[in-house]
This record gives C-alpha cells, sequence and structure tokens, in this order.
C-alpha cells in the first residue's frame, strides 16, 4: 500500500461540522456566565415493539481570567412494554451530574483541577454513588488536526446501596480512595467535522470496584446550530452490584443545539 493511501482521511467527506476549535469557542466565549451545548435524543417505537428512550445531555462552560469551568448532565430513560404482562416497565432510569474547575498556571494548557460527580441509576444496585478528586491538568499533544488533553490525580468514592439490595451490612456504605484519569482526545477531521473521544479510568486503591467510562463520537451540522451527534459509549465497573454485568454499552444519534 503506498504512503499516498495512507494519507486519505476516511472522514473528509462527511458534512462540515465547524470552523471553530475547542480553545476558539472558549476564547470566543471568555468572560461570559455560561455557554456550551445541549443534546437531545427521543425513540418511539409503536408495532412488535413497544418503547419510549428519552436522553438529554448538557455541557456548560464558565472561562474566566484564572479559572475555566465545565458542568455535565446526562439523564437517560426508557420503557418498555412487557409482552408477558402487557404492561410498560421502566427499563432505565439514570442521571448524572459533574462539576470541574481548572485553576490556571502560568504554562499553556496547563492547570489544576477540582472535580466531583453524583449518579443514581435506579437499576445498578445502588442508592447514588460519587466520586470528588483534585490533580493537575495538562495538553499532552497539539498537533495540526489532533490535540489531547489529560489529567490525572488522587480522589474519593463513596455508594450506598439501595434499599432492595442483597448486601450485608457492611456493604450498604463503601469509601475509598482512588486515583483518577481522564483523556480528551479531539480530532479536527475536517473543515466542519470533528471526532472526539473522551476517557476516564477511576482505579480504586481500597480494594473497591474501579470504574472506566469512555464516549467516542463524531459530530456533524445539520443546520446553523443544530448538529447531528453519532456516539457510542461504553461503561465498565469491575465489581457491579447484585449479579449485574460489569459492562454496559450504548449507541445513540442525538440532535445538539450549540450556544
Amino acid at each position: 500500500m503506498s504512503s499516498r493511501c495512507w494519507a486519505v482521511d476516511p472522514f473528509e467527506d462527511f458534512h462540515e461540522y465547524g470552523q471553530l476549535s475547542d480553545e476558539e469557542i472558549h476564547e470566543l466565549h471568555k468572560g461570559e456566565m455560561l455557554y456550551g451545548d445541549t443534546e437531545f435524543g427521543l425513540i418511539l417505537s409503536k408495532g412488535n415493539t413497544n418503547s419510549t428512550s428519552f436522553k438529554f445531555r448538557g455541557n456548560l462552560y464558565q472561562d474566566f481570567e484564572n479559572w475555566r469551568n465545565q458542568f455535565k448532565l446526562d439523564t437517560l430513560y426508557k420503557r418498555d412494554q412487557n409482552d408477558d404482562t402487557g404492561q410498560t416497565d421502566v427499563t432505565a432510569d439514570r442521571i448524572f451530574v459533574s462539576a470541574q474547575g481548572n485553576y490556571k498556571v502560568g504554562v499553556k494548557n496547563s492547570s489544576f483541577f477540582i472535580y466531583g460527580d453524583y449518579e443514581e441509576d435506579k437499576f445498578s444496585g445502588l442508592d447514588y454513588k460519587s466520586t470528588v478528586a483534585t490533580g493537575y491538568g495538562a495538553r499532552v499533544y497539539q498537533g495540526v488536526k489532533n490535540k489531547v488533553d489529560i489529567d490525572i490525580g488522587p480522589g474519593l468514592y463513596r455508594s450506598v446501596a439501595d434499599d432492595e439490595s442483597e448486601v450485608s451490612e457492611e456493604d450498604e456504605n463503601k469509601t475509598g480512595y482512588l486515583v483518577r484519569i481522564a483523556m480528551q482526545w479531539e480530532r479536527l477531521v475536517s473543515k466542519r467535522t470533528r471526532f472526539n473521544q473522551d476517557v476516564s479510568i477511576e482505579q480504586s486503591l481500597s480494594g473497591l470496584n474501579s470504574r472506566l467510562k469512555s464516549e467516542t463520537a463524531l459530530i456533524s451540522q445539520v443546520i446553523g446550530a443544530v448538529s447531528l451527534k453519532f456516539a457510542y459509549m461504553y461503561r465498565y465497573n469491575s465489581k457491579p452490584e447484585d449479579d449485574n454485568l460489569k459492562y454496559d454499552s450504548e449507541l445513540s444519534a442525538t440532535l445538539v443545539y450549540s450556544f
């Protein structure tokens, strides 16, 4: 295979997404109270399969002279009709919120961060789980089309089992230390096409469950500030509750509105 074949970008023909990089977007909105994007997805199925799925996500930013803050909201709700009983049952009900503040240091694209998240998933066997971490973040690669940012630091994890979980009393509440590593890779595929890969790893230092979350996404503009996002989400839990599987995945196509 010739070197010319390797140079061909397989995504080049996708619809253009946006000419501004993330850094240019932050610079454009610097000093504003809130800016970002919201993401919607709704699937209604009738006939042989009756189900309703709703997905909503939000990414909000603040960019000031010394601080850059990010707030995330991710929800998923699904109802399916039970063929045996004819009733409609809730099969997915999850809400996840997180906040991260980055204090900018003298080195460009470097910062100290404080991170916290909270998640409720009615089918996880937990009432809730949360993480708090702090550490150092930096850009480890900057190219013409690619950039890679990494955050790393120690933290604390806490989970509380729900009332229906079959766990011992000592396992109802868990608290432990961890190391959190997060990576964000952005590739400018063409003038208006963007590929994103986000990965976060929380490695337990206390013998508790370790977790991994990965989202692979391709975003393409539909019209104006509205874009279409195709994403694959993968979650891994080394010690799930209530004999749940260690992993789950989610394939989605949603509309994204930027403001």
